[in-house]
């Protein structure tokens, strides 16, 4: 369960993530962006300081190369969330079908070209969407966080085995979003 608190104080971290996995330009790394933003005692602070460290030993241009090579040449770690996901294509338009229309529910409206399971477009949504006061947040944010769990937990293995920085941003996203859900309690059974 999504613990709302949490994911608000969170909420301006993911425009951060969303920010780092667009196509780079000059002002993606710049230190006063993530500075603003993410503050010593975030959970990721020690992932993105990891990122940020290998990120400014390249030129804008190596950078640009290597998100091109990682997300863009590379289907095994594709910036899609359902890419990998779905048996048929059907299933998978579905599911671009209901996220787009929760986007349009709270908002948010996507260009025509763009797939509603992009990581950065999904993560956008979580940072600007209005969701305070609504009852609808707590499931749509959950179902949205769902799909990015799973989208990136193979992409965060596959960075680490290629040891890509991005490996580090994509794991300080995935404790981000763990920071915003409630532990759930187990049930033991008695015997």
């Amino acid at each position: 369960m999504i613990n709302l608190a949490h994911f608000n104080k969170h909420q301006e971290a993911l425009g951060y993530f969303a920010q780092q996995l667009t196509f780079p330009e000059k002002l993606t790394l710049h230190p006063k962006t993530f500075e603003e933003v993410i503050h010593m005692e975030h959970p990721a602070y020690q992932d993105l300081i990891q990122y940020r460290k290998q990120m400014y030993e390249l030129s804008l241009l190596q950078i640009k190369q290597l998100y091109s090579d990682t997300f863009d040449f590379n289907k095994t770690a594709p910036l899609y969330m359902t890419y990998n996901k779905f048996d048929t294509q059907k299933e998978r338009g579905q599911l671009l079908a209901k996220l787009k229309v929760l986007y349009e529910m709270f908002g948010l409206k996507m260009a025509d070209n763009e797939l509603s399971d992009f990581l950065p477009l999904m993560l956008e949504f979580l940072y600007i969407a209005q969701w305070k006061n609504d009852s609808r947040a707590k499931g749509n944010i959950e179902f949205v966080i769902m799909i990015i769990e799973d989208g990136t937990y193979a992409m965060e293995n596959q960075l680490a085995e290629q040891n890509s920085p991005y490996y580090f941003l994509i794991k300080g996203l995935r404790e981000t979003l763990k920071a915003c859900i409630e532990p759930v309690n187990e049930v033991k059974q008695h015997v």
